[in-house]
């Protein structure tokens, strides 16, 4: 009888673990594409616009992560 009282103890943690994990994943799908579409605004302006903002074409990368992060 014990062991059945353990067993029902420990399946809502693994429901809370599994909800834990999709919430996770979920917010990741969002942030690398929130990535991708700062990269590839920024990778489609000419080197004259990414100069006029401040911004060498190398540091898009670094710049579309960090811009990801705020939101």
């Amino acid at each position: 009888m014990a062991v059945a009282t353990e067993l029902r103890a420990a399946k809502p943690q693994i429901a809370s673990r599994l909800t834990h994990l999709v919430e996770g994943l979920r917010a990741y799908r969002e942030k690398r594409a929130r990535i991708r579409q700062t990269y590839a605004e920024l990778a489609a302006c000419s080197d004259r616009e990414l100069d006029d903002m401040g911004i060498h074409r190398s540091e898009i990368g670094r710049i579309a992560r960090e811009a990801a992060d705020v939101c």
